[in-house]
């Protein structure tokens, strides 16, 4: 059974994005394997805090992440 684990910022996905999310990868799991494993696809979310999530060596908050998103 596929387990896929997403990691995003800490309040960077409200309820609505959250489930729309697990949906969409649990739909693209099974287009690429089979449908049967639909019912058996997990998707976890984990929440990671500000500062506590880096890339190139800095560390990076969700106004950073927004900010990019703007560019």
């Amino acid at each position: 059974m596929p387990l896929i684990t997403v990691k995003v910022f800490e309040d960077e996905l409200d309820a609505q994005q959250s489930k729309d999310l697990i949906e969409k990868i649990t739909s693209s799991v099974t287009e690429v394997t089979s449908e049967k494993l639909r019912d058996v696809t997990w998707v976890v979310i984990e929440e990671v805090k500000d500062g506590q999530w880096g890339v190139g060596g800095n560390a990076l908050s969700l106004a950073d992440v927004k900010k990019l998103m703007a560019e």
